[in-house]
């Protein structure tokens, strides 16, 4: 099986940052060949897509992170990362990081955002 698991979530004010960490690890899990995205969950709310990052590094925003967020990887560190600028209450939500593994879709806990004044 495979492990995500998220960290970096905290408290901000409006027009704040944070940064998104998402650690992998699990038997015979290749990282470096695998497709990881973000997704987010407000209360009361579905689940929605955020951002993808493939394995040649190749990159997707949802229309209302684009210009204030970025994805990236490490695969020396087994790792995805959610940089985010300029945030907004809009953006409260648990963030979840998530892959797919021998048919397989893997989540982690989560990490609570919260953008408030």
């Amino acid at each position: 099986q495979v492990q995500p698991v998220e960290s970096g979530g905290g408290s901000v004010q409006p027009g704040g940052s944070l940064r998104l960490s998402c650690v992998f690890s699990g038997s015979n899990f290749l990282f470096r060949s695998n497709t990881v995205r973000w997704y987010r969950q407000a209360p009361g709310k579905e689940r929605e897509w955020v951002a993808t990052i493939t394995s040649g590094g190749d990159t997707n925003y949802v229309d209302s992170m684009k210009g204030r967020f970025t994805i990236s990887r490490d695969n020396a560190k087994n790792t995805v990362y959610l940089q985010m600028n300029s945030l907004k209450p809009e953006d409260t939500a648990v963030y979840y990081c998530n892959t797919k593994w021998s048919q397989i879709n893997y989540w982690g806990q989560g990490t609570q955002v919260t953008v408030s004044s």
